[in-house]
Order: C-alpha cells, then structure tokens, then sequence
C-alpha cells in the first residue's frame, strides 16, 4: 500500500512565498499542497470543505492576523501548524507568542532575497512539515538492548568538529551542581513548564533549545518574566549560578568551562553539528568534560538525534541523566535516540523534570 501524502495548507498573503513554498512542496514525494490562502478568512472557507495534516502560516496578515487564527485553529480541532515568520524583532516576538498558542515550529524568511532564500532552504521547511505531521499536537495545549555506535550518521558533523571528548573523569565533585537541558520541536512550551515549576533557589542551568538567530533573546525575556529564577540569553564568560538559567543564543554553540570551582558559559561561532548551531551535543559534552557527576542532563522532546550522544558521554562521565518520556513528548525523536543509546537513567514525564532538576 503507498504511504498516505502529508496534506498541507498555506497561508501566506505574499503571493511569491505562495508561488515558491508551492513549488518546492509540490516536488516533495510524500507532500501534497491541498491549496494555498492569502489570509485566515480566505483559509477558513479552505477547512470548510478539506482539513490539512498540517498548516504552514505567515503571522502579519490582513483582515485576521496569524496568532489570533491559530489560537482558533487549536480550540476548534488541533492540527500541527508550522510558523514562517519575518526574521525582525517584531516577527520573533510574534513567532514566540505563537509557539504559546499552540504552534509546533518556525521556519524564519529574511524581508529581502525571498524567492532564493525560501529555495535554499527547502530542506528545512520539508523537515519541519515531516516533524510537525508526526507530532502529538494535543501536548502543545498540556502544560534494553545493546548499546548503539556513537558515530553520528553520514553528511551531519558531531561535537569533534568543535571539542573533542573528555579524557579521564572531570574535576572532582563540588558543592555547586549544574543541570544542561536540551530541547527541539515542542520545547518552548516544555521549558515553560519545567522552569515555571521551580522554586527561586535551584542549580543553576545551561539550556539548548534549537531556535534561530534573533528569537532566544525574545524566548528568554518572556521566561523571564513569568518564572521565579532568572532567565536570560547566554553571554560569553558568564557564570553559571543558583537560580539562574542561560539560553544558547540562536546561531552560536553554548559550552560549559570550569575554572576553580565555578562553571562559567563560553557562547562561540563554529559549524553546525548535527545540522544545529547551537548544538545539544556540543554542551552536553562540555558538560561531560568540566563537570561529570556534578551535573544532570535533561533531553526534551523534538526530532532528529542531536544530544543523544552527547548525554551518553555526560552519563559515562558519572552526571545524572534523564529523557522526557513519550506521552509527555511533542515529538519523541531525540528522548527516543538517547534511550536507544541507554543514555538516559531515567525516563520521566514532563511535569516530573523540574524534580530532576531539584533533586539530581
């Protein structure tokens, strides 16, 4: 039997990134373009005759901007909706509150070279429309065997290509014990619950959460300003504390350094690995090296495998570590690679993380 094609419906008032996203989707084997909308009124009339395994939405738009249509959207009958949104202040801004409302991904466009921009990076929209096809949509509204190789799969760079893997055991435990998340597809929602659930006094945290350039800073402002610790986009050199938790900047790799007894975040230029700049293994590995058991590793829903190698190196260097269990997942790919690796020693849902965090 052939495989059943992802239906998509666009929605989108520029006419070229109609014109073009049609294009690359229509060349695309196992997509199916189920028609394209100039704006939510016109895509309502669209739904009232055909409802799409996924929607691929523009967020400024007249007559109804985007936010207000998604949040009608997963009210009315959740379905993964995947933001292409204006890479500006505004547009991250937009995108983050969209990603509250319920939205499982953003593909960001430049305002200027649209046509070739949107065409170089086909590959990425396509996988986010695979990811988004696949995810368990109803978690964005919630608030054994043998070890596997750990060479990374052909054409994706690992965590080599930036520092190599620690040698020996890292410096002997100390009373300050740091917690390294990563997190992809469904993380800001995730992340939301975990660090709303903690108290004032906790470890202080290093997060990857794979987002583009100009929306981390976004992201952690609002974290910020609803949790009880401090959250804020990364800085070279800045010490890792109590109670302070630090987002990888979008494009630049976060690592951890030790020096003395204080753990300190080095944000640095490189290429991707495994496709992601910043890159989940890239700090678990720091982590593995400069602090081992002094530290927890938490990996959190989103697709693909990065940071599952990276959290089998942490768990050999003597850290704690834990993988969001299924149920609880937006999507379940890389929770589910670490498992397969047997990195993680725990496997627990997402309202439980934040005792992880607490506890170790």
């Amino acid at each position: 039997m052939p495989t059943k094609k992802i239906s998509v419906l666009l929605v989108d008032d520029s006419a070229v990134v109609r014109q073009v996203l049609m294009a690359i989707l229509s060349d695309t084997p196992d997509i199916h373009v189920m028609g394209a909308a100039s704006d939510p009124i016109f895509a309502m009339d669209k739904l009232a005759r055909e409802w799409p395994d996924v929607i691929v939405l523009d967020v400024e738009m007249p007559r109804m901007d985007g936010i207000t249509f998604l949040k009608k959207i997963m009210s009315e009958r959740p379905t993964p909706v995947v933001i292409c949104s204006s890479l500006t202040q505004k547009g991250a801004e937009t995108s983050l509150q969209a990603l509250s409302a319920g939205a499982v991904e953003i593909i960001t466009k430049p305002t200027t070279g649209l046509k070739n921009f949107l065409i170089e990076s086909a590959a990425e929209l396509v996988a986010a429309i695979r990811a988004a096809a696949h995810s368990n949509v109803r978690n964005l509204g919630k608030r054994s065997a043998s070890p596997a190789p750990l060479a990374a799969p052909a054409g994706k760079l690992t965590a080599d290509a930036i520092l190599p893997a620690a040698s020996g055991h890292a410096m002997a435990q100390t009373t300050e014990r740091i917690v390294a998340i990563g997190t992809s597809t469904g993380g800001t929602q995730a992340l939301e619950a975990v660090l709303k659930a903690l108290p004032r006094v906790c470890p202080g945290i290093v997060i990857v959460q794979h987002m583009p350039e100009k929306f981390t800073a976004s992201f952690a402002e609002r974290l910020n300003s609803i949790c009880a610790i401090e959250v804020r986009e990364a800085r070279n050199n800045d010490r890792i504390l109590p109670g302070l938790a630090l987002i990888a900047p979008g494009g630049k790799h976060l690592m951890v350094t030790r020096s003395g007894a204080y753990y300190h975040a080095q944000v640095i230029d490189g290429p991707q690995v495994n496709r992601h700049r910043p890159s989940v293994d890239v700090l678990f590995r720091s982590v593995a090296k400069f602090a081992g058991k002094n530290a927890t590793g938490i990996i959190m829903t989103g697709m693909g495998d990065d940071g599952a190698r990276g959290l089998k190196e942490m768990l050999d260097a003597g850290a704690a570590t834990v993988a969001q269990d299924e149920a609880s997942c937006v999507v379940f790919g890389m929770p589910k690679e670490a498992i397969k690796l047997n990195a993680a020693q725990r496997i627990m849902p997402l309202e439980h993380i934040h005792q992880a965090i607490l506890n170790g």
